[in-house]
């Protein structure tokens, strides 16, 4: 059970992450994007992201601080998620004592 939810958390935050690393490349910029998918849905930011304007051609993306952390935090959230499969994995072929 506590992988579920594990895997269900891990998988919310990884789909925001995806809808901030899209936002970067626009003008809202990935924090607020992240922020606007976790406080919603990522469907939500997503539409938000994309009525933001791009930014102009050859223009850095727009990761800030807030970024940075954001994305460590995706990066250790996608290895629970995959730590998560493993444990129920490993949880399937334990034989029941």
């Amino acid at each position: 059970m506590l992988s579920i939810i594990i895997f269900a958390i891990s998988a919310g935050v990884l789909l925001d992450a995806i809808v901030g690393l899209v936002g970067s490349r626009r003008d809202i910029g990935f924090g607020w994007s992240f922020l606007i998918s976790v406080l919603f849905t990522p469907l939500i930011g997503l539409i938000v992201v994309l009525l933001s304007p791009a930014l102009p051609a050859g223009a850095p993306p727009r990761y800030g601080c807030l970024g940075r952390s954001f994305g460590c935090l995706g990066t250790v959230l996608l290895v629970a998620i995959v730590a998560s499969l493993l444990l129920g994995l490993a949880l399937l072929f334990v034989p029941i004592v």
